[in-house]
C-alpha cells in the first residue's frame, strides 16, 4: 500500500503540474486549442476534457456515486470551462483526501465501469491509477504544446520539489 502522506503529495504534484499546463494553454488561440493533432484524443481541448472527465469519474466513484461515463468534450467549449470544472473536481478530491485514514485506503472500492463491468480494487490503488493516468496524458499535452510552437513547462517531480511543493524530509 502507498502511505497516505505520499498519496496526498502525489495529488499536490498532480494539481501543480496541471496548473502549469493550463497556464501554458492560455497562450493558444481558439483554433490551436481545437485543432485536430492526431493522438488518443484529437485536440488539446479533447485531451484536457478527457483528463478532467476521468478525474471527475473517479472522484465520484470514491464518494460512492455511480456515473454513466465521461462528459463529452463539447461540454468544455474553451479553456475557462475546463479550468472551472477541474477546480470543482480538485476541491472534491482534496476534501476526500482530508478525510482518509489508512483503514479507508485499504478498503475495497466496488464500482461498475463505464463498460458495465463490476470492478473492485483497494481505494489506494484506484487513486494511484488516477495519478498515473493523468501523468500519461500530460505527456500528450506537452507534445501538443510543442507541436503548436509553444514552450511546454517542465513538469518533472523533482522540478516540483525544487519549487518547494513538498515538505522537507
Amino acid at each position: 500500500m502507498i502511505p497516505l502522506d505520499t498519496l496526498r503529495e502525489l495529488f499536490n504534484y498532480n494539481y501543480w503540474a496541471r496548473d502549469r499546463q493550463l497556464e501554458a494553454c492560455r497562450a493558444l488561440t481558439e483554433e490551436q486549442f481545437l485543432r485536430p493533432l492526431g493522438n488518443s484524443y484529437s485536440s488539446l481541448r479533447d485531451t484536457l476534457a478527457h483528463l478532467v472527465g476521468a478525474e471527475w469519474i473517479w472522484a465520484e466513484r470514491w464518494r460512492g456515486n455511480p456515473t454513466k461515463g465521461l462528459p463529452a468534450s463539447s461540454d468544455f467549449p474553451d479553456l475557462p470551462a475546463i479550468t472551472d470544472r477541474w477546480r470543482t473536481v480538485e476541491h472534491d478530491v482534496r476534501e476526500l483526501l482530508a478525510t482518509l485514514n489508512e483503514e479507508k485506503l485499504t478498503a475495497a472500492l466496488h464500482y461498475t465501469s463505464s463498460r458495465g463491468v463490476a470492478c473492485s480494487y483497494p481505494l489506494w490503488r484506484s487513486m494511484l491509477h488516477v495519478i498515473n493516468h493523468q501523468t500519461y496524458h500530460r505527456g500528450q499535452v506537452t507534445m501538443f504544446l510543442r507541436q503548436l510552437g509553444l514552450q511546454a513547462p517542465a513538469l518533472d517531480l523533482l522540478v516540483a520539489a525544487d519549487a518547494g511543493l513538498f515538505a522537507s524530509a
